[in-house]
C-alpha cells in the first residue's frame, strides 16, 4: 500500500516537469501576455500654459469688446472671446506649442484690427501679449482748380504729411481730382499740404496749407493755380523813344517842302543885317507857343514866323520915315505963309 502511494506521487511529479519544460524547449516565438505589454510606466501629461491679451489704441486707451480667435498648429480652434472693460482677455489650459492669434473685431468704429500673429505657449507659464489697434485712415479728396474760373485742373501733384514726414502723395487725374487714405495717429491730427507740381500752363501754388483730420473722417483739400503769363516782361534797360510832333502851319498858308520840311532861308525874303536885331525884340505876341504835351520846337521851325515878323517891322519903319519926311517938307511952307 505504501509502495503504491510512492509510485503515484513520483509519476505526478514527472508529468508536471514535462508540462513546464515543453514551452521553454520550443523554438517558436510566443505571443506576449497582457501583463508584459503593460509593463512600461505611463508618461505624465506636460504642464499647461496660457495667453493673456491686453488691447489698447494708439493714444493708450483700453479697447473693450475686441474679439479674438486662437488656432493651434493643426488649424483647429482652441479658444475665442472678447476683451473686458479693461481691454483684457485670457486663454488658459493650453498645451505648449505655437498658436495663431486672429483679431476678428476691434470693438470700436474708429479703430482697425491688427494682422494675424503667432503666439508661443510655454509649459506652466502665461504669455503676456499687448495688442495696439490703429485708428482708421482719413478719406482725402484732392481738388485742383483755376483761381479765376474754378475749372478743375489735371496734373497737380501735392504732398501731405506731419512735421517733416510725408505720409501721402496725390496727383489730380483727368477730372481734376484724386483720392486716397491718410494714416491718422490720433483722434484729431493737424496735417500740411504742399503742391510740388503745377498743372500745365499754370504757376505753382507756393503757400503751404494746413487742415485737421480724424479717424475715418472724409476731408476735401483744394489747391488753386493761376495761369502763367504769356506776355514777356519788359526789359528795364529799354527806354521809350518819342517822335517829334510836326509844328502847325501858319493860318491860311500851306506848309512847304516835302514831308513837312521847313523851307530854307533862300526860299523867302532875306532881311538885312539890321532887321535881325529888330526881329529879336518881340512885338506883341507874334511867336507861336509850342502845343502842350509835345516836344519843344527847334529854331528852324520858327523861321517863317521870324521872317514874317521882320517884314512887318520893316514896313512899319518905312511908313514912319515917310511920314516924318512929309512933315518936314510941309513945315517951312506953313511958316512962310504966316510971315
Amino acid at each position: 500500500m505504501h509502495a503504491r502511494l510512492v509510485r503515484s506521487v513520483a509519476a505526478a511529479v514527472a508529468a508536471v516537469g514535462a508540462l513546464t519544460w515543453a514551452p521553454a524547449a520550443s523554438a517558436e516565438p510566443s505571443e506576449p501576455s497582457p501583463s508584459a505589454s503593460a509593463a512600461p510606466a505611463e508618461t505624465p501629461a506636460p504642464d499647461a500654459g496660457g495667453v493673456e491679451i491686453t488691447t489698447k489704441d494708439m493714444d493708450g486707451h483700453a479697447l473693450p469688446g475686441a474679439a479674438f480667435l486662437l488656432i493651434d498648429s493643426a488649424g483647429q480652434e482652441t479658444g475665442h472671446g472678447k476683451t473686458d472693460v479693461q481691454g483684457k482677455l485670457t486663454f488658459i489650459d493650453l498645451a505648449p506649442g505655437v498658436y495663431r492669434l486672429k483679431e476678428t473685431a476691434s470693438g470700436s468704429p474708429l479703430h482697425e484690427v491688427v494682422a494675424d500673429q503667432d503666439v508661443i505657449v510655454t509649459p506652466g507659464a502665461t504669455t503676456l501679449l499687448t495688442i495696439t489697434d490703429p485708428y482708421k485712415a482719413a478719406k482725402i479728396l484732392l481738388r485742383a482748380k483755376d483761381d479765376k474760373t474754378d475749372k478743375l485742373l489735371p496734373g497737380a501733384t501735392v504732398n501731405i504729411g506731419i512735421g517733416t514726414s510725408t505720409l501721402l502723395t496725390l496727383t489730380s487725374g483727368s477730372k481734376g481730382t484724386a483720392s486716397g487714405e491718410l494714416p491718422v495717429p490720433s483722434r484729431s491730427t493737424k496735417f500740411w499740404v504742399k503742391e510740388i507740381t503745377a498743372p500745365a500752363g499754370y504757376d505753382l501754388y507756393k503757400p503751404t496749407k494746413t487742415f485737421t483730420a480724424g479717424p475715418g473722417a472724409p476731408v476735401t483739400v483744394t489747391v488753386t493755380n493761376a495761369k502763367t503769363a504769356n506776355d514777356p516782361k519788359p526789359d528795364p534797360s529799354d527806354k521809350p523813344t518819342h517822335k517829334p510832333t510836326p509844328s502847325p502851319s501858319s493860318p491860311g498858308k500851306p506848309s512847304s517842302g516835302i514831308g513837312g520840311a521847313t523851307p530854307s532861308v533862300s526860299d523867302s525874303h532875306t532881311p538885312d543885317a539890321d532887321s535881325s536885331s529888330v526881329a529879336a525884340t518881340p512885338v506883341g505876341d507874334s511867336t507861336p507857343k509850342a502845343p502842350t504835351g509835345s516836344l519843344a520846337h527847334t529854331g528852324a521851325d520858327a523861321t517863317p514866323w521870324l521872317i514874317g515878323g521882320a517884314g512887318a517891322l520893316i514896313a512899319a519903319g518905312g511908313g514912319v520915315l515917310l511920314l516924318a519926311r512929309r512933315n518936314r517938307t510941309d513945315s517951312p511952307n506953313d511958316d512962310s505963309t504966316e510971315n
